[in-house]
Order: C-alpha cells, then sequence, then structure tokens
C-alpha cells in the first residue's frame, strides 16, 4: 500500500465509513425482514456509495469488503458473508460503471435504485445456488421493488449529504493537505450534484415561465 495513494486522513474517513456503515447494519439487523425473508433496506450502503463518490471504486470496495465481513461476525453467521458480500461487490461495480460511464445523465438516486435491485437479486441469486431451492426466485419481484424503495432512500442521503456539505470539506476530508490539483476529484463530485440539481430547477423555470408566456392573461381574455 502506497502512503501517497492511502494517506492517514483517507485512511480515517474510510475508517469512519466502515464504523458507520457496521453500526447501521447492526442496528438493521436487530428489525425483522421487510415482507421477504432476509430483506433489509441496506441503509448501510449510504457509506459505501459516499466512499466511491468521494474517492473512487477501490475504496468504495474496501468499505464494502471490510463493512460485510465484520458485519457477519458480529452478527454471528459467518454463511452472511456469500450473500452480503456478493451482492455488495456486484452492486458497487454496477454504482461504479454508472458514476464514471453515464453520471450526470442520471442521477445519484437513480444509481442507488439500480445498484439497490442488483443487490437484492445477486443474494437471492446466490442463495438459491447455494441452497438449491429455485421456489426462491419468486421473490423476485418483492426483491426488486424493495431495492427501490432502499435506493432511493440511499439516494436521496447521499444527495443531501454532499449537496448540504461544504465542497472544502469533502476535499480536506478526502486528500487532505497533498493540494488542490488532487482535491479537484472530491471537489468536482460534490460541485456536480450541486450543479445536477440547479440545472434541473432552472429548466424546470424556463419551462414554467414559457408557459406562462404562451397562455392568454386574465385581462387580454376579458378583452
Amino acid at each position: 500500500m502506497k502512503a501517497s495513494g492511502f494517506p492517514a486522513k483517507k485512511i480515517a474517513v474510510l475508517a469512519l465509513f466502515t464504523a458507520l456503515g457496521l453500526i447501521v447494519f447492526i442496528i438493521e439487523n436487530q428489525f425483522p425482514p421487510l415482507i421477504v425473508p432476509g430483506a433489509k433496506m441496506g441503509l448501510a450502503n449510504i457509506f459505501s456509495l459516499s466512499a466511491l463518490i468521494l474517492y473512487g471504486p477501490m475504496e468504495g470496495f474496501i468499505v464494502v469488503a471490510v463493512r460485510t465481513i465484520l458485519g457477519s461476525l458480529f452478527a454471528g453467521n459467518i454463511s452472511m458473508i456469500m450473500y452480503s458480500f456478493t451482492g455488495g461487490m456486484v452492486s458497487l461495480a454496477v454504482s461504479a460503471a454508472l458514476m464514471y460511464l453515464v453520471y450526470p445523465r442520471i442521477s445519484v438516486m437513480a444509481v442507488s435504485i439500480a445498484a439497490a435491485v442488483v443487490h437484492n437479486i445477486v443474494q437471492n441469486a446466490v442463495y438459491v445456488l447455494v441452497t438449491n431451492t429455485p421456489l426462491m426466485f419468486t421473490y423476485m419481484p418483492y426483491l426488486a421493488l424493495i431495492g427501490i424503495l432502499s435506493g432511493a432512500i440511499v439516494g436521496a442521503v447521499v444527495s443531501i449529504i454532499f449537496k448540504k456539505i461544504p465542497e472544502s470539506v469533502f476535499a480536506r476530508a478526502a486528500f487532505g493537505p497533498i493540494g488542490k490539483k488532487q482535491a479537484a476529484p472530491a471537489q468536482a463530485a460534490s460541485a456536480a450534484i450541486k450543479t445536477g440539481e440547479e440545472q434541473t430547477n432552472a429548466q424546470g423555470d424556463g419551462k414554467n415561465g414559457r408557459e406562462n408566456s404562451d397562455s392568454p392573461s386574465s385581462d387580454g381574455a376579458a378583452e
């Protein structure tokens, strides 16, 4: 591991993301499943998606890997690693591909929804292969719906985080005192999310303005 690639501040932030994700995972694991056996909201993915946006795919994979392994150990269910680890890795790969290839043509929420749906489907597929219970495939539509809901919540929270927190905070958290050149990706990630929302609002205002100008006023109609 190169010191330049993983400075102490980056390691500390990744450790914080992992710890927060682990705490959320453990708390969420205390509640009963949502409709389908084993289905959870997956709110811990807030921190892995944040790591992906703030740093990149490698750091996001690290957060997912450490969180799922420790979460399985703390939950006392080692077999959970097969499902959570595989689903987490595949879903993060989908998130990374969408963020690098499609974003900002699609929103962070759309990325999160796609990743959550893929996560649930992959977990279910792994369970079917391991236990040889093809009947579990009937849960796919319900898991997809739960993935849409959980992905929307995760994406909304991540968007709020990057919109409300100043860009300089992300730059310092990501790259510390290395320099402005290295801090640019973190600032760009935060700025892109904010700019995307502003452009959407501006387009909506422009459309409303054109509609108002095209429609006759009440005074004109009276005449």
